[in-house]
């Protein structure tokens, strides 16, 4: 039997296969239209995505400049942790590709993990015992800084007033008066990826068999507390000069951990057509010796480095 004079018939089996910018929106729209004999009164919130759809679309397309936002750039002199600067981009077939110049901050992420799983709500019976393990943690970590040394407390003060130890974050839970609903998450994936963006799969097992890191309440804190000092950071730039032969300009601690910490230099790039040297953002991994146990180890170990890269120096010098 043939379809009536003025009705629409859409087959989804012709567009489903379709990948086109707004087309979810554009067969949302028709959808809707077809199922009220095209009366769009009925389609007003299908017809008010659409049109926003097109309306981002014209223009993304338009442009060829906007202004890039990254996130714990960790960059100097820029506006609290978010970097910004203006860059070119294309977009073609619903797809935004962006240049980004080199030795842009832009082109710099820490590392990070990425986790999937399942969130499940604790049990009543459970939820004392999780609150009476987070007042315990608390408590231990503020020991080791009431108990740390004049050098580890200097680093520690130094930081900004913004960057706040893990203990200080959780404390505001404890004495809150907002209420919270404790879960617990049940790990299926974990992805590790690195600063130069690779991602590399992590078995489960490593991560249950792993070892608490026990710098990690403070690294943030350490991290901002080295970087807020110009004499930390010029011996930064000495590890780079006589562990990894570079000079660097310019030098920032990016992350800390038990067996070493990680800097990202401002070392001299690629060499101009008029025979100049253009500088460039390049990360480097310091490794130490032995593992650091605490945050007073870590320091000790950082002390030690620097005697030891000056009479490096000094013995090339001649001075020594």
């Amino acid at each position: 039997m043939g379809r009536k004079v003025g009705s629409l018939y859409i087959n989804p089996k012709k567009f489903g296969n379709v990948r086109k910018p707004c087309m979810q929106e554009m067969l949302a729209f028709l959808n809707c239209l077809s199922l009220n004999s095209n009366n769009d009164e009925k389609c007003v919130r299908q017809k008010e995505k659409l049109n926003a759809c097109m309306d981002a679309q014209n223009i993304l397309s338009g442009n060829w400049q906007g202004h890039l936002h990254t996130i714990k750039a960790d960059a100097k002199g820029s506006k609290e942790e978010i970097h910004s600067s203006r860059v070119n981009y294309l977009f073609k077939r619903g797809k935004p590709y962006i240049w980004i110049q080199e030795g842009d901050l832009h082109n710099v992420l820490p590392p990070r993990v990425a986790l999937t799983g399942d969130v499940v709500p604790l049990r009543d019976e459970k939820v004392p015992l999780a609150a009476e393990s987070l007042r315990e943690t608390i408590l231990l970590e503020r020991k080791a800084v009431s108990q740390a040394s004049y050098s580890v407390s200097g680093i520690l003060s130094s930081s900004s007033i913004t960057c706040n130890s893990r203990s200080e974050n959780l404390q505001k839970i404890v004495d809150g008066s907002d209420t919270y609903t404790v879960y617990k998450f049940n790990i299926r994936s974990c992805t590790y990826i690195d600063g130069g963006g690779g991602n590399h799969e992590v078995d489960l097992s490593e991560i249950e068999a792993s070892k608490t890191d026990l710098l990690s309440p403070f690294s943030e804190k350490i991290t901002d507390g080295i970087n807020q000092s110009h004499a930390r950071r010029r011996a930064l730039m000495l590890f780079c000069f006589v562990y990894m032969n570079t000079n660097a300009r310019d030098a920032f601690m990016l992350s800390v951990d038990r067996k070493g910490f990680d800097v990202l230099g401002k070392v001299p790039g690629l060499v101009t057509k008029d025979g100049f040297s253009q500088f460039e953002w390049k990360e480097f991994r310091f490794t130490f010796k032995e593992e650091a146990r605490d945050i007073e180890a870590f320091c000790q170990q950082l002390v030690e480095m620097e005697e030891e890269a000056i009479k490096n120096v000094s013995s090339y010098s001649g001075l020594g």
